[in-house]
């Protein structure tokens, strides 16, 4: 059976580390992989929207010699009613490898069960495994050690880009901070988990004590794509959340800010952070590119 990537606890800590390795390397030398996909075919399947997704592995794919496919949400008959298992199985004999942007994870685990080629986690409501690699890389190029820094999570703790960037701590000693109320917080299960692992991680509902000892603090939007039923509920919840000026001035050291996109501006972030000294967030969108490159180096 093919090796998947739908959380990051499919791969071991040595191949998340030396993703990440390979990741600045293509970033400083992007000619390494060139054609080192030559002649594959690499089959995108996108249920949701995407920008920097969809145009980071389109573009990856191309500069790796490979051919993107992509299969938009009418574009398969599973639109029609067709199974996930027939889809899995007939697909696997045209394609090297899925990359799938869906909105139940569970798709992607029916996928992997059925599928003979890789199934890459594209997004999912679970998880964004491809997400964390771009901030991983993005901490370390600005002199970060992972397993000697501090993260801080702002906001909606219990989405997919928490989650997964939990995941990725447990594996680079990264400590972390979630600075939300108690029913934005993941799972107690999950976070029991990672501690057992050796996870180090705080939660502090106060913004301005959970930002005091970060080196990196993190936000993404309040409502998610599946969540607009509860905008209003959740902007008032986590108003007092917001990355702005006044919070980062609270902060203890020489903290760098990100968001993996798309923001709205005068809710969980503000459009000066973006656009301050303490903002990495558009390399950090650059860093999906040479990141996802490394991913799909991995599996061939």
């Amino acid at each position: 059976m093919a090796q998947n990537l739908l959380t990051l606890s499919d791969l071991t800590h040595n191949e998340l580390s030396t993703i990440l390795k390979e990741s600045m390397r293509v970033k400083s030398n992007p000619e390494i992989y060139t054609g080192k996909l030559q002649g594959k075919q690499i089959g995108l399947i996108f249920e949701k929207p995407s920008t920097r997704t969809r145009v980071s592995l389109e573009v990856g794919i191309s500069q790796m010699g490979a051919n993107a496919i992509y299969l938009g949400n009418k574009d398969l008959q599973i639109s029609r009613g067709e199974n996930i298992k027939d889809t899995a199985k007939v697909l696997s004999r045209f394609v090297d490898a899925l990359v799938v942007r869906s909105n139940s994870h569970e798709t992607q685990e029916e996928l992997a069960r059925y599928a003979n080629v890789p199934i890459i986690n594209a997004l999912s409501d679970y998880a964004h495994p491809l997400q964390v690699f771009a901030d991983f890389t993005t901490i370390i190029e600005n002199g970060l050690e992972l397993e000697n820094s501090h993260m801080t999570f702002m906001g909606d703790c219990n989405n997919n880009v928490c989650k997964s960037l939990l995941r990725g701590a447990s594996y680079t000693g990264l400590t972390f901070t979630l600075g939300a109320p108690e029913k934005y917080l993941p799972d107690e299960a999950f976070i029991n988990e990672l501690r057992k692992n050796g996870s180090v991680i705080h939660i502090q509902e106060d913004p301005a004590e959970a930002i005091k000892s970060a080196d990196v603090v993190y936000t993404d939007v309040w409502v998610s794509m599946g969540d607009e039923d509860e905008a209003i509920q959740r902007k008032t919840d986590l108003k007092q959340y917001q990355i702005n000026n006044d919070l980062l001035a609270k902060a203890e050291k020489d903290i760098i800010v990100l968001h993996c996109l798309p923001a709205e501006y005068g809710q969980e972030i503000t459009e000066d952070v973006v656009n301050s000294k303490y903002s990495r967030i558009y390399d950090q969108a650059e860093n999906r590119l040479h990141s996802v490159k490394a991913v799909l180096g991995h599996f061939f």
